[in-house]
């Protein structure tokens, strides 16, 4: 007997991504994912903001939208379901360069073992950031982070994945100066000067899972962390040491606080990255939603090969 998880289901893939990596991978996941759900339509996205539109289209009336792709069509996705009144469970497919918040719910990186974890996963409630009128996953940046992320060459992402991101921040801290912020965090102001601010609602970062153990992303709150003057080395080892319950000379460089709505104001109008994608400006505000969607993650009771 085959037991039909869900009735209605929409997959997107991402249409910019390779061809033959995306039929091999629809090749793969769509039998195992049919196994689960009685009605399964799957749309590639033809241009940008394609995927949001999709979700806002199609969200209210199907119980599961999975995504084929990365960051940034989990990003679309998030934009597209979030202002919905019924919001549907998201399932991951990871096929993108980094993936993080897949890796943050402990999703699998192989596409055949994934989509049996949406079939058998657990469903859990996650927080989403409302950055304005926009909304965001995984995190929200401005200064080194969104920099990198400007400089980032897309053959150079193509050919190197990962390692691109190291790349662009080496070529980018060469010329980032400090810059002037003020932060109102619930109510309480600070000010001062940073190379980072860096606010983190998942888990992983560039593929490698942050250090800090404050961070949850169903809690409520989204962790602010303010990286002062720095060089590359003291960089690697601020996100390789958990500062938020050690007290040693790693902190003098950061700040870390939390909050449930922050606003972000710098001197100078500056490029905002979430969750990877550049395209808001400071000054921000940004209001964290809890649980405001729900999402497919392994359930840990059972096996997966």
């Amino acid at each position: 007997m085959i037991y039909i998880r869900y009735e209605r289901a929409l997959l997107i893939y991402n249409g910019n991504a390779g061809q033959k990596d995306i039929k091999q991978a629809l090749g793969v996941s769509v039998p195992i994912l049919s196994s689960g759900i009685s009605n399964l339509m799957i749309i590639q996205t033809q241009r940008i903001n394609h995927a949001k539109e999709l979700c806002q289209l199609y969200g209210p009336d199907v119980d599961l939208v999975i995504i084929l792709g990365g960051d940034g069509t989990i990003h679309e996705c998030v934009n597209g379901l979030s202002k919905l009144d019924h919001r549907p469970m998201i399932g991951i497919l990871p096929a993108g360069t980094c993936n993080d918040f897949s890796r943050t719910l402990n999703v699998d990186q192989d596409i055949a073992i994934a989509a049996e974890q949406i079939i058998n996963g657990e469903s859990i409630p996650v927080d989403v950031l409302k950055v304005d009128e926009q909304f965001c996953l995984n995190f929200w940046g401005t200064g080194l982070i969104a920099e990198t992320s400007n400089n980032i060459k897309q053959t150079q992402k193509e050919h190197f994945g990962k390692i691109s991101y190291l790349l662009s921040a080496i070529r980018t801290m060469k010329n980032m100066d400090p810059f002037k912020y003020t932060l109102d965090i619930d109510g309480e102001r600070m000010q001062g000067e940073a190379l980072l601010i860096f606010i983190a609602n998942g888990n992983y970062l560039g593929t490698n899972m942050m250090p800090f153990k404050a961070i949850s992303y169903n809690d409520g709150v989204a962790d602010v962390f303010i990286i002062k003057h720095t060089n590359l080395t003291l960089l690697k080892e601020l996100f390789t040491t958990d500062i938020t319950i050690q007290n040693n000379e790693l902190s003098q460089e950061m700040n870390h606080y939390s909050g449930k709505s922050i606003s972000i104001y710098t001197e100078a109008e500056m490029d905002a990255d979430m969750d990877g994608e550049v395209y808001t400006k400071t000054p921000s505000h940004i209001t964290v939603l809890k649980h405001h969607l729900y999402m497919i993650k392994p359930n840990e009771k059972r096996e997966f090969y």
